[in-house]
């Protein structure tokens, strides 16, 4: 695990994987068990739609039909384009773009911590997501089909341009020598 982004330039910079490691992932195991049996258990029908608990009537289908929580966002994007294969398409690219990532964000510096106007865009792609996930659960009328369009474009701009541009035109913050030295000099901080 290395979320400052540095190469391991000696013995201070590592960590034997047992018992650090598996404790660690043993516990984060134990928690999310514990979270999904709470929710399983005791909370069967939290996520569910309203609409599901409607009886059943061949006769009348509802007027508003939606997707899972997680599918929202996807949904907002294939409902922004009129054309049915162009939103189909557009919405296999919203995911396929995600695996093109790695040769997309091609900056010397892989940590937000050392990027901060890369952070700033993160935070941008996060709430568009979250806008893109409260889009596709409303109607697709007025506002929200140009808001889906908008938001929709700030998803494929934010991979397909302002990634590569940040990685080319993006002054960073310097690197640490080593792994251990900003973790000791915030211990030392604090001390």
């Amino acid at each position: 695990n290395n979320p400052i982004g540095i190469d391991a330039t000696g013995p201070q910079d590592t960590i034997s994987f047992h018992p650090y490691y598996t404790i660690k992932d043993m516990v984060g195991i134990a928690v999310f068990l514990l979270l999904l049996a709470t929710a399983v258990f005791f909370f069967p029908n939290a996520m569910g739609h309203p609409d599901n608990y409607i009886p059943a009537n061949p006769m009348q289908t509802p007027a508003h039909i939606v997707p899972e929580w997680y599918f929202l966002p996807f949904y907002a994007i294939l409902r922004a384009v009129p054309d049915k294969l162009g939103g189909v398409l557009l919405m296999f690219s919203a995911i396929f773009v995600l695996f093109i990532l790695p040769w997309l964000d091609r900056s010397p510096v892989r940590s937000a911590r050392f990027r901060p106007v890369f952070r700033l865009f993160f935070w941008l792609l996060f709430i568009d997501c979250i806008a893109l996930g409260y889009l596709g659960g409303m109607p697709a009328e007025g506002i929200y089909v140009v808001l889906s369009r908008i938001a929709t474009a700030w998803y494929f701009l934010h991979f397909l341009a302002i990634l590569p541009l940040l990685s080319i035109f993006e002054t960073t913050r310097p690197l640490p020598k080593s792994i251990s030295e900003p973790v000791l000099a915030t211990a030392k901080g604090v001390a």
